[in-house]
């Protein structure tokens, strides 16, 4: 004996309704998964206008920025003062290296062990910038140190105007670092 289908019995407006709605069904999944893979979330709030300020009222005007060799810079030094003798252009030159590097130098007493002593000898030209740095001393523990100390005298140029002392216009550091590698110079020791 075959099997026989099973039939159902439903009226030719039941069949009408239901072609109706399987393509209304899949069109309706479809746009709602089109949109959902569309959104990222809740719709953005949109923010309300910024009032304007009247015509009369000027607008303030943003600070001035400051050139990029500035901003690496570190802080504005004031012009370096006028030095006679060698002796004063290396204690001012100190001065001015602890000045511009803040953050990279301590003034207390130098600890017992230091971590690094690099010294450096600075040639100037006649206006105070540097002209060379020779490195006379390398540290065999942190020779990072010796860029450090590099880095922290072209931050304090220039030195101020050397043509009237006899040449050399050069000086000589030493930088006592500890274990922060944080320096002072010896010559405000």
């Amino acid at each position: 004996m075959m099997g026989r289908a099973d039939t159902v019995d439903c009226d030719e407006e039941d069949v009408m309704n239901r072609s109706r709605v399987r393509p209304l069904r899949w069109l309706g999944l479809g746009l709602a998964g089109l949109l959902g893979a569309c959104t990222n979330g809740p719709a953005p709030t949109p923010t309300p206008p910024r009032p304007q300020p009247p015509a009369s009222v000027a607008a303030p005007k943003p600070a001035p920025t400051p050139p990029a060799s500035q901003a690496k810079a570190g802080p504005l030094l004031p012009p370096p003062m006028a030095v006679t003798t060698h002796d004063e252009l290396r204690r001012q030159a100190a001065q001015r290296i602890v000045a511009a590097n803040p953050e990279r130098t301590y003034m207390t007493p130098s600890p017992d062990v230091l971590t690094a002593i690099p010294v450096l000898e600075v040639e100037l030209n006649g206006d105070g910038s540097v002209k060379h740095v020779r490195v006379l001393r390398y540290p065999t523990q942190a020779p990072e140190s010796v860029q450090i100390a590099i880095d922290a005298v072209k931050r304090a140029a220039p030195f101020g105007d050397l043509r009237h002392l006899p040449k050399p216009w050069a000086f000589t550091e030493t930088f006592l670092f500890d274990d922060d590698l944080r320096f002072k110079p010896r010559s405000l020791d």
